[in-house]
């Protein structure tokens, strides 16, 4: 385990900044070493792609995670249009940003202090993590839960119902290929009718709370849906002794100067099962809300360019080379999007190596990542698509998705995110070979827009199954 714990200090959290890197100069009278030279493409590997149609680029790169000795490669550090490749930054981030498999998002119901435990209240604010998860009435994580926890500590009228959504600047996302507005608070039942603004969202979350409350036996008594009150912290006031010297302040908090606490909470179900839903069927709505969860203040900015580069520092902690990297959105619509073969399967490899396990994994022992793989356990790699599968699996069972229907017949384990837009087709992932090592890959195909993107799948395919039957 020794070589892991450079990775797992990395690992350990996920700052709301980016951090400029700087590299220091070799000193002058040191002799300049020739890097050892890139092992290039195998023989098996140049047949296939001197099927490429005219104009069109590929970068390749492939690592042995058993032995970390690179592979292949062809332009490893050129940057590439990953299309919803992408979608692996952003996954790996929230995966991380909430602890693991074992995290959780949550929601609660707030009242002013002075009005805990009364059955009447000016208003209650509805508050969150940011993630798209909480349903209106479906499962322990809904808004029916929080309101029958109120009515059963005592809630029975209500003023006015308040939104905590002033935490993302929605607006940063107007431009972005998505075109819809994020918003700090979602609900699950939008996925396939989303609001189409920021104030449809608020007016449609408080009206289904409204309609909840209502149900639990509580009364509201106005339609009208406002915000959260600002809270300002307590500032004491300057007590000083009778010659006037300063005295240590109060350290009690005026009940009408405290924020607001819960009445009601739910937590959701592990991140993992989400990402899923992510990953295999490359949902772009899912992405981007994730990403829009990571851009909350006060962890970033409140900002499309915050979430971002909250993801930019989690890559950089984790060792990934980010020269070339851009990063522009989460769902990988954005053509301005650049990845580098070798940033993908630096991220891949870092998820390996110090997985976050689902329920049941061993926590310890030798070839501790290889067993987590092999017994289906890590999150991360479960929420990918897995070839061949000739069926789509909902939930965190690895099986489906975009993959079920390439690699059949094959026999291969392929679990791996892909990637097209016009003229681009991408594939990124692991591949157990011949030798029964775990292989981390990325293939990365930019051409003009007319390109045959059949082609470049059966080529990016073609390729995988060369590479497991070479190593």
């Amino acid at each position: 385990m020794s070589r892991f714990l450079p990775l797992l200090c990395l690992l350990l959290c996920v700052s709301g900044a980016q951090v400029p890197v700087t590299q220091a100069p070799a000193p002058a009278a040191q002799p300049i070493t020739a890097l050892p030279a890139e092992p290039g493409l195998s023989a098996g590997l140049q047949r296939v792609l001197r099927g490429l149609p005219p104009g069109v680029r590929v970068g390749v790169l492939v690592q042995d995670l058993q032995t970390g000795k690179v592979l292949q490669t062809k332009l490893p550090d050129t940057p590439f249009i990953p299309a919803s490749a992408n979608k692996l930054i952003v996954a790996a981030a929230v995966l991380a940003g909430r602890g693991g498999a074992d995290g959780w998002w949550s929601t609660e119901l707030t009242v002013p202090a002075a009005r805990v435990g009364q059955a009447s209240v000016k208003a209650v604010t509805l508050r969150g993590s940011g993630d798209p998860t909480l349903s209106v009435s479906d499962g322990p994580y809904s808004l029916r839960l929080l309101a029958k926890q109120a009515y059963a500590r005592g809630l029975r009228v209500v003023g006015q119902v308040r939104l905590d959504d002033a935490r993302l600047v929605w607006a940063t996302w107007k431009d972005a290929p998505i075109e819809l507005p994020m918003t700090a608070l979602r609900l699950a039942d939008w996925h396939d009718s989303p609001p189409l603004s920021a104030e449809t969202a608020h007016q449609r979350l408080g009206a289904a709370l409204i309609a909840e409350l209502r149900r639990a036996g509580i009364t509201v008594k106005s339609e009208e849906v406002g915000e959260a009150a600002p809270f300002k912290p307590y500032l004491p006031p300057v007590l000083t002794d009778e010659r006037g010297e300063p005295l240590p302040p109060d350290l009690v908090v005026p009940v009408s100067q405290r924020p607001e606490q819960g009445i009601a909470s739910v937590r959701s179900a592990s991140p993992a099962e989400f990402l899923a839903a992510t990953l295999l069927p490359s949902d772009n709505l899912n992405a981007e809300e994730l990403l829009g969860m990571l851009a909350l203040r006060p962890a970033a900015n409140g900002t499309l360019s915050g979430g971002l580069a909250r993801e930019r520092a989690f890559l950089g902690r984790i060792g990934v080379d980010l020269s070339g990297v851009v990063l522009a959105d989460g769902s990988g619509l954005s053509r301005e999007n650049r990845q580098t073969p070798r940033s993908l399967v630096q991220l891949l490899h870092a998820m390996y190596e110090l997985p976050y396990p689902l329920s049941g994994t061993p926590a310890e022992g030798s070839g501790f990542p290889d067993v987590v793989y092999r017994k289906r356990q890590n999150a991360f790699v479960e929420a990918l698509p897995q070839g061949g599968t000739g069926e789509n699996v909902p939930a965190h069972d690895g099986r489906g998705g975009t993959l079920a229907r390439r690699f059949l017949g094959a026999g291969l384990d392929v679990r791996a995110k892909t990637g097209t837009l016009p003229g681009v087709s991408s594939l990124a992932g692991y591949i157990t070979a011949k030798s029964g090592h775990t292989l981390a890959f990325a293939l990365m195909m930019n051409g003009p827009p007319e390109s045959p993107i059949l082609t470049l799948r059966a080529l990016l395919d073609e390729t995988v199954e060369v590479l497991a039957a070479e190593h």
